[in-house]
C-alpha cells in the first residue's frame, strides 16, 4: 500500500488490509514496528495523533524487487513531503483513493505524477492518476485541494489540464506536408482515444464551505473544453455522485490553441 500512496496511517492502512467492519488497527501498528526495526519504513511526522508512515529507500528496493508493482522509477518515498509540512494533503490524497476504489484496485494507482511540456515550460503534477483501461482513455486523473489553495489558483490548476490537452505538435517527414497532433495523445496517453477525465476532490474544510468552494469552481471553469468532474470528499465517502463541470470538446480546444509551425 504505501508503495502506491507513499503515506498512511495505521488506520488507513488497517482499512485496506483488515477484514471489513474489523479494527486491525493494533496488527498494523505491530507489523509497522517491525518494518521500521529492518529499516524498510520509517515514521517522519504526525497529523493529530496519528503517525504518518512512509516505505524508507530500502522499502521500495525491497518492493521493486519482489515485482509486485509496475516500476516506479521516479517516485519518492514521502519522507520530504511530511517533514515539509504536506502530510495533511497526502493523506486527503490517499483518503481519495480509498474513498474512489479501495483495496480493489489500489495497485493501479500511482501518485505525485509529473504532466510537462517542454516547449512551453508547462509543468504541474497530478495528485493521482489511476489506471483505468476503457475504450476511449486509459487513464484517470485526481487533482486534490486540501483547502490550502486560493480559489484563483485552484481554477489555474484546472485549466492548465486544458493547456496541456490543447498543445499540439507537428509531425512529418522533411519534405512533406505533415501534420498536427496532441501532444498528450503522442507523448503521454498513447492508447487514449479522448484526453482523460479529471477529477478535483475538496476537502480540508466544513462541509458548507467545500459546496460553496464547488459552486465558486464551477464558475470559475465555464466553458472549459476537457471532462471535468468534481466531489467533496466527504461526499466521495458516503458514495455520493460527482458533478460535471466540464466536457471534453477537442473541437473547440484546437481553435483556443494556435497550430505548432511546420518544418
Amino acid at each position: 500500500m504505501l508503495g502506491c500512496v507513499r503515506i498512511a496511517t495505521v488506520r488507513q492502512m488497517a482499512s485496506v488490509i483488515t477484514a471489513e467492519e474489523s479494527d486491525g488497527r493494533s496488527y498494523v501498528r505491530r507489523a509497522m514496528v517491525e518494518l521500521a526495526e529492518l529499516g524498510l519504513a520509517e515514521t517522519n511526522g504526525k497529523h493529530g495523533k496519528d503517525k504518518i508512515w512512509n516505505l524508507t529507500v530500502a522499502g521500495q528496493k525491497a518492493l521493486a524487487d519482489g515485482n509486485e508493482l509496475p516500476p516506479r522509477p521516479k517516485a519518492g518515498t514521502g519522507a520530504k513531503a511530511v517533514k515539509a509540512g504536506f502530510g495533511p494533503h497526502g493523506l486527503a490524497v490517499t483518503d481519495t483513493i480509498l474513498a474512489y476504489g479501495g483495496r480493489r484496485s489500489l495497485t493501479d494507482w500511482q501518485v505525485e505524477v509529473n504532466h510537462a511540456i517542454k516547449e512551453t515550460g508547462l509543468s504541474f503534477n497530478t495528485d493521482a492518476v489511476l489506471a483505468w483501461p476503457t475504450k476511449t482513455s486509459e487513464v484517470r486523473l485526481f487533482e486534490l485541494d486540501n483547502g490550502t489553495m486560493s480559489q484563483a489558483r485552484l481554477a489555474k490548476e484546472v485549466w492548465d489540464y486544458e493547456r496541456y490537452a490543447g498543445h499540439r505538435v507537428w509531425e512529418g517527414a522533411r519534405g512533406t506536408i505533415g501534420g498536427t497532433f496532441p501532444f498528450w495523445q503522442r507523448h503521454r496517453y498513447t492508447r487514449s482515444k479522448t484526453f482523460p477525465r479529471l477529477h478535483v476532490v475538496l476537502a480540508g474544510k466544513a462541509e458548507h464551505l467545500l459546496d460553496n468552494r464547488l459552486q465558486a469552481l464551477t464558475a470559475d471553469v465555464k466553458g472549459i473544453a476537457i471532462a471535468v468532474w468534481v466531489n467533496t470528499l466527504p461526499r466521495l465517502q458516503r458514495g455520493e455522485p460527482w458533478y460535471e463541470i466540464g466536457v471534453d470538446d477537442p473541437y473547440r480546444r484546437r481553435e483556443r490553441y494556435p497550430e505548432p509551425a511546420g518544418r
